[in-house]
């Protein structure tokens, strides 16, 4: 049988996409392969009733989703060459360039996701070079991430600064909200509560800043002498921006760290 897609690589997130093209019907479960570790590529093909493959099978797929470590992609990459075959990267830091001397094509496009593509609310940074958009590669992955989330097109030089800040930046809220409700918990409040509130107040805030500059919202409920304004200069004495900002700059350079081959 052809396949659409062969996913070789299916962890977390692998999971969340072949999910969300399930669910919207992008494409039909046989028309889809995965292959991970035997047990693996098993459980999930008979979980998601997809075709589980060896990596022979992997010459019948039109497309090739990879999902495996950067640091485990050169000693994959030779044995899921085939020709005629577009690949779709989600590896992080690893650049088109090292994918096309890789893979032996320039049909490759690099993607870079988040965890939010769990609930089908990810943003999804895509980059490909000329060749991989005139074979329909970078079409069929625009298509394939939108079924779990939004497309953003950039050019490959700020994928890097993308997944320090956007791919990155679930853990960093994260640990915000669990901060939040630390204070709260501080102040009296039940842990279960207080989470459930720093959750909340995070979604409202989220589509609040879809609408409004962030300088707006701030100052809309900093009111003069009032509570909020007391908080944010602890907040200042303390450097929550620079931390965050920093945290981007670790996250980038790590990026490009983790695409170093030889």
């Amino acid at each position: 049988m052809w396949m659409k897609l062969a996913m070789v690589g299916v962890g977390k997130m692998g999971r969340s996409i072949l999910e969300g093209v399930l669910r919207s019907g992008f494409l039909s479960a046989g028309e889809i392969g995965v292959l991970d570790f035997p047990e693996r590529t098993q459980q999930i093909a008979e979980q998601y009733a997809v075709n589980a493959l060896n990596p022979e099978d992997l010459r019948r797929a039109e497309r090739v989703l990879i999902g495996v470590q950067p640091k485990d992609f050169p000693a994959l990459a030779p044995r899921i060459v085939h020709p005629n075959t577009g690949y779709i990267s989600i590896m992080a830091g690893v650049s088109t360039t090292v994918l096309s001397r890789r893979l032996g094509t320039r049909r490759v496009v690099r993607a870079m996701p988040n965890v939010a593509a769990t609930i089908g609310r990810s943003s999804t940074a895509l980059t490909a070079p000329p060749e991989a958009e005139e074979a329909g590669d970078l079409e069929f992955a625009r298509k394939l991430f939108a079924t779990v989330g939004d497309i953003y097109d950039l050019p490959e030089r700020l994928f890097n600064a993308f997944t320090g800040m956007s791919a990155s930046a679930p853990a960093y809220i994260a640990v915000v909200a669990e901060a939040l409700a630390d204070g709260g918990v501080k102040q009296g409040i039940p842990r279960a509560q207080a989470l459930k509130l720093a959750a909340d107040v995070l979604v409202s805030t989220g589509e609040l800043l879809r609408r409004k500059h962030p300088a707006v919202v701030k100052e809309e409920v900093a009111s003069p002498g009032g509570t909020t304004i007391y908080g944010l200069a602890a907040l200042e004495a303390r450097s929550l921006r620079a931390a965050l900002i920093e945290a981007v700059e670790a996250a980038t350079i790590r990026g490009f760290a983790l695409g170093e081959d030889e």
